[in-house]
């Protein structure tokens, strides 16, 4: 009997000041970690690629094909979903001044602007109410938490989905949650059903090779996988090399701050939600009470 592909290998957390920095003789899996003594002993073609994501802020004036477009939402398809109910929905905005309220809804970043597709994310189960009232049944279950995380969850593996699609056509796409800034102005503008609200949206186009970015490491597996139990201390005990590591970065790209003190200014309280502090009740005026 085969043993099995060798497990995943990851030595124990570098300081930033010991990270070789030429790209060339790091692999994909030290470059998302930060450090280039990081090699997977097991990968793919399709694990190589999800390595090298990254969110793309400046994009090329060249249209997004139907057929990319056709494309990117079979991917999205394919995604898994609770129960098969597929509680999702996509909109697909290509307008320009239809994208420039949106921008100015979220929180005006230009590149809802100038990517030329902006597809807005609808957790939706008014879909499932209107199969309901045309065959005359209940659909209590709708108004409890459960429901609304169900519509949630299957918008962001689909999302997900659709951006290593994309991804894998050469385009590049970032996540945009300012949409949850404003719910009723963004379903307002795209005519959204009840029972249903934009979630995030995904600025899709091809990347500009001149924006100033990278892959931006993320935290050591140390601090993510547990193994049986959680365990609080071992997770933490990496975090200051990876602060080292994303404040490096950030210095090489005209940014500022380690990732510890973004972490605590981002969730300091109710100010700093940008408005989504009311998200509960606006969900409910969208008929997703979430009890």
């Amino acid at each position: 009997m085969s043993a099995g592909p060798a497990p995943i290998l990851l030595p124990e957390a570098t300081p930033s000041a010991m990270i070789r920095t030429d790209a060339a003789t790091t692999s994909a899996a030290g470059i998302r970690y930060g450090d280039p003594d990081v090699v997977l002993r097991a990968t793919s073609p399709v694990i190589e690629h999800q390595l090298r994501h990254r969110s793309v802020r400046e994009f090329l004036p060249t249209p997004v094909t139907e057929e990319e477009l056709r494309a990117v939402v079979a991917a999205a398809s394919s995604a898994s979903t609770s129960s098969n109910l597929q509680a999702w929905s996509v909109i697909a905005v290509t307008d320009p001044e239809r994208k420039r309220r949106l921008s100015h809804l979220a929180a005006r970043q230009k590149f809802i602007t100038q990517a030329p597709l902006f597809l807005v994310w609808v957790a939706d189960l008014d879909r499932h109410h209107r199969l309901a009232e045309r065959n005359g049944r209940p659909l209590d279950a709708t108004v409890y938490l459960e429901s609304t995380l169900l519509g949630v969850i299957d918008t962001a593996l689909a999302a997900q989905n659709a951006v290593v699609a994309l991804e894998s056509l050469g385009l590049g796409s970032v996540f945009v949650g300012a949409v949850r800034n404003h719910p009723a102005q963004f379903a307002v503008e795209l005519g959204l059903p009840p029972h249903s609200v934009a979630v995030f949206g995904l600025a899709v186009g091809h990347p500009d090779p001149a924006e100033d970015a990278d892959v931006k490491p993320r935290l050591p597996q140390s601090a993510v996988l547990h193994r049986e139990t959680y365990d609080a201390g071992r997770a933490d005990t990496d975090l200051p090399a990876y602060d080292e590591r994303l404040a490096a970065y950030n210095r090489a790209h005209g940014l500022t701050g380690a990732w510890t003190e973004r972490i605590l200014r981002r969730l300091a309280g109710a100010a700093d939600l940008a408005g989504r502090d009311t998200l509960r009740d606006s969900l409910e005026r969208r008929g997703l009470p979430s009890r």
